[in-house]
């Protein structure tokens, strides 16, 4: 087992670069960094694929890793691609090449690509390590994490089609979207997303190495949570919505709640 927890964390290692070097330099090519969101969810699809080439483990757990995976990192993908085609260069991104100017190559190459690269290396452990692990076969613990998983993927789905739905009324702009799923919590397909890693981590928990599967799903909802997620993103729309201090007042942040009442 160990030699095969090696391996795929060595797999996973070479992957992750060769993916953000690639999508680096197709970024120069494009003049586009936000291409970096994109590659993100695809990249645990290729660090779970290339692992389960590459190592030997129970059958039924790899196959559940790998399409855990490849079903949440397509999906987002696909999501962000079609929501980002033809709209150019995210802010945040124009505002890091403005600021560097001739060295904003290289200093993306490292506070972006890298970054993100260093982060689906550790947030993955559980696809890699889950992958390696030779027992036991899939138990109660595997099914809860399925369970988990769906969720997940539920809140994370359904959130952004309702989100996209709501700004595509003309009638909607400048407003707060506080309906369906949003109604319960100001962040679903946050909330969704750290479920995702949270059942795939409980999947690869049920054997010993994979236990380490548990760290990605923390850092991933600490991220969310803490770091490029929530709290980034209130702090813009607490700027550029009117009515946004009222949504935050009656509504959970995260984990969907009955909205209060005030």
């Amino acid at each position: 087992m160990i030699a095969s927890a090696g391996t795929a964390l060595s797999t996973a290692a070479m992957t992750v670069a060769a993916l953000m070097v690639a999508t680096w330099l197709l970024s120069l090519a494009l003049k586009n960094a936000s291409i970096v969101d994109i590659a993100w969810g695809l990249g645990f699809v290729a660090v779970a694929w290339s692992v389960r080439f590459a190592v030997d483990g129970v059958t039924a757990r790899q196959n559940l890793l790998v399409a855990l995976t490849s079903v949440w990192g397509l999906r987002l993908g696909g999501y962000l691609f079609i929501r980002n085609h033809g709209k150019g260069e995210d802010f945040r991104y124009r505002a890091m090449r403005k600021h560097w100017g001739p060295k904003f190559p290289i200093i993306s190459l490292l506070t972006v690509f890298t970054l993100q690269g260093v982060l689906m290396y550790v947030v993955s452990l559980g696809v890699q390590l889950g992958q390696a692990a030779t027992s036991p076969s899939l138990g109660v613990l595997a099914w809860v994490g399925v369970a988990v998983w769906v969720v997940g993927l539920t809140f994370e789905a359904v959130g952004d089609w309702q989100l996209a739905a709501f700004k595509r009324d003309p009638a909607n702009q400048g407003k707060v979207m506080d309906r369906g799923l949003w109604r319960y919590t100001r962040h679903p397909n946050y909330f969704g997303d750290a479920c995702v890693w949270w059942g795939i981590a409980l999947v690869a928990a049920e054997t010993g190495i994979g236990r380490w599967g548990l760290l990605g799903a923390l850092v991933m909802t600490v991220l969310l949570l803490r770091v490029s997620g929530v709290a980034l993103l209130e702090k813009s729309l607490s700027r550029r919505k009117p009515g946004y201090a009222e949504y935050v007042a009656r509504t959970s942040a995260f984990v969907p709640l009955p909205p209060k009442r005030r």
